[in-house]
């Protein structure tokens, strides 16, 4: 069994940990369990210029059966949120800010849904390896994007309208994508 961690902390940062195991406290999404500012419990950086930082990311475990050289691929592709990475400014903690910060693990899970829905797309190939770490790599390079412009375009959620048109845009993405 193979497993691959990125942390992709949403502000400044972006962290890989190569074959490390999803730390211990980390949140897996759900549509169920929405975040709140007291999952946020890293400590607030001295030299902090942002309101606030979610850390979060998609890990993935498989295992690849060959025979025949026809390759079974069996997958698990998830997003977690990493408290212990996550943090807020309590003085400038809104529910506009909140979601904004919701939005970013949700982005998480989109892109899980997309990798998930590569991984089934995907006639593998005896290099099996190497074939689901290149979809992993281009999965979080397009992950990272789309957060940055999110980020851009909502103005770090300052532009109220504009955070509104990207919840409404992700809602609808994560109810077309298949889990």
């Amino acid at each position: 069994m193979d497993t691959r961690i990125i942390a992709i902390v949403f502000g400044f940062l972006i962290a890989g940990l190569g074959n490390a195991q999803v730390p211990e406290g980390s949140i897996p999404w759900s549509a169920s369990k929405r975040l709140e500012w007291n999952d946020f419990k890293a400590q607030l950086p001295p030299d902090a210029s942002s309101a606030a930082t979610t850390a979060s990311g998609i890990s993935y475990t498989y295992s690849a059966n060959i025979m025949h050289h026809e390759v079974e691929l069996d997958f698990e592709v998830t997003a977690y949120f990493y408290p212990n990475e996550s943090w807020y400014k309590p003085t400038l903690a809104s529910e506009n800010l909140l979601q904004h910060e919701r939005l970013h693990f949700d982005i998480s899970e989109l892109f899980a849904r997309k990798m998930r829905l590569k991984l089934r797309q995907t006639t593998f190939t005896e290099n099996v390896k190497t074939e689901v770490r290149k979809i992993y790599r281009e999965t979080l390079k397009e992950l990272s994007d789309f957060q940055d412009k999110y980020d851009w375009e909502t103005n770090f959620s300052r532009n109220e309208e504009m955070q509104k048109q990207w919840n409404a845009r992700i809602r609808e993405a994560l109810t077309q994508m298949p889990q």
